[in-house]
């Protein structure tokens, strides 16, 4: 396990360079040390966590089945990763990659790839896999409007869309993974009859979602409103909960569902 160092150079540095806030709400000698002590604490907190991500951007990338941009994979996925011919599934927007894993475990007959902009994250999960023996899940940081220049056309079984950024603002919402700025690029890897699988807490997303499907002549083929509450839910829907999942259903959201195809 990667520990951290902090050299007393580098203390040393931070505490010289550091300068307290004038304030008058700290008028006293010991008020100022207790404040400089705290500032100092968060900053090497900060310092802390920085190095850790770099060490897991490293350790990614060291880690079986990872990817940074992997222009030169399109059409080649299952070929030359996997070395088989089972389905290809992705989950964009995977974080830490929870249902990546969960899935891979669940479905060895498929073969599973998580995507994400932050390899620090995926590290988790791919760590996770390597830790498991799992040999059907691996790991790619990319940006999801690239989907087309990394998987070919109809190379992709399915898709799974778990728990997104919502964008609440409307002049945000061309980023919403439902949006129609990603549905075409979704149709052009999926092969025909592909399904788009979409999982959230946030009822907003998920009624503007059905809007655009709307908008695009999309019939979906399952809405869920309530994903723990329904006795008709599939079980891997109930079973298999991110860490997002969980706090959301603590919380008392509702956890919906959606799939479609194209």
């Amino acid at each position: 396990m990667y520990m951290f160092q902090i050299s007393s150079t580098e203390i040393h540095r931070m505490t010289c360079n550091f300068q307290p806030p004038k304030n008058p709400k700290f008028p006293s000698p010991t008020s100022n040390i207790q404040l400089l002590n705290s500032q100092l604490l968060l900053y090497l907190c900060a310092l802390i966590m920085a190095k850790r991500k770099l060490q897991q951007f490293a350790e990614f990338k060291e880690l079986d089945k990872t990817f940074d941009f992997p222009y030169d994979m399109k059409g080649k996925w299952k070929q030359d990763v996997f070395q088989n011919d089972n389905p290809l599934v992705l989950e964009l927007g995977c974080g830490k990659g929870e249902y990546t894993v969960a899935l891979s475990k669940q479905y060895p007959e498929k073969n599973f790839l998580g995507i994400d902009i932050k390899s620090n994250r995926m590290w988790r999960g791919a760590l996770t896999a390597k830790e498991l023996g799992i040999t059907n899940a691996g790991f790619i940081r990319m940006i999801i409007n690239n989907l087309t220049a990394i998987f070919d056309e109809a190379e992709v079984d399915e898709i799974w869309i778990t728990f997104p950024d919502p964008f609440p603002k409307d002049r945000h919402a061309k980023h919403r993974l439902t949006s129609s700025t990603f549905l075409p690029l979704y149709k052009q890897v999926l092969k025909p009859g592909g399904v788009v699988n979409f999982k959230t807490d946030d009822t907003p997303l998920f009624e503007y979602s059905l809007e655009v499907l709307k908008e695009h002549n999309i019939t979906p083929q399952e809405v869920n409103w309530d994903v723990h509450g329904n006795s008709d839910s599939h079980p891997h829907l109930r079973e298999i909960r991110t860490y997002y999942e969980n706090k959301f259903a603590a919380q008392g959201r509702t956890i919906k569902y959606l799939r479609f195809t194209f």
